[in-house]
């Protein structure tokens, strides 16, 4: 296995939530189809969301600062333009989220310039979560019974 892909699949395995920001409550977006395979493989989802209050099920917060600090928040899971993320990925660095991702189509130089200073996050940009989980074969979280 690729060094990389052994990485991705770590970080997968352990991770428990992942705060997905931009997350549309319409079904026909990415962002949605993405949290709904994410959830039924077991994570927890986070919405982040400034205009919704619920989706998913789950409670949507306008920021990852709004986030309560209680909810430890594995992976921030980026669905924002690219000329949106460095906020983002501020907020995720501060927050002392240990990976960001940026989903397909989103790569930000200034992002990953302050993700790679901050000495300890993990960063993936252009790469969508769904795929690397499959083609990784992740195992599906155990939900409590």
């Amino acid at each position: 296995m690729d060094p990389d892909d052994a990485r991705v699949r770590d970080i997968l395995t352990r991770a428990e939530t992942i705060a997905v920001v931009g997350l549309s409550d319409k079904p026909e977006r990415d962002s949605n189809e993405v949290a709904r395979y994410l959830q039924s493989v077991g994570y927890r989802i986070v919405p982040v969301n400034p205009v919704l209050t619920e989706v998913l099920g789950e409670r949507a917060y306008p920021s990852l600062s709004a986030v309560p600090a209680d909810v430890r928040v594995d992976i921030a899971d980026v669905f924002r333009r690219p000329d949106q993320v460095v906020p983002v990925v501020q907020e995720a660095i501060e927050r002392r989220v240990p990976t960001i991702w940026l989903q397909l189509g989103v790569a930000n130089a200034e992002a990953a310039a302050k993700a790679g200073a901050s000495g300890s996050v993990a960063y993936f940009e252009n790469r969508c979560i769904m795929v690397e989980h499959r083609r990784l074969k992740v195992p599906p979280k155990r939900r409590p019974a």
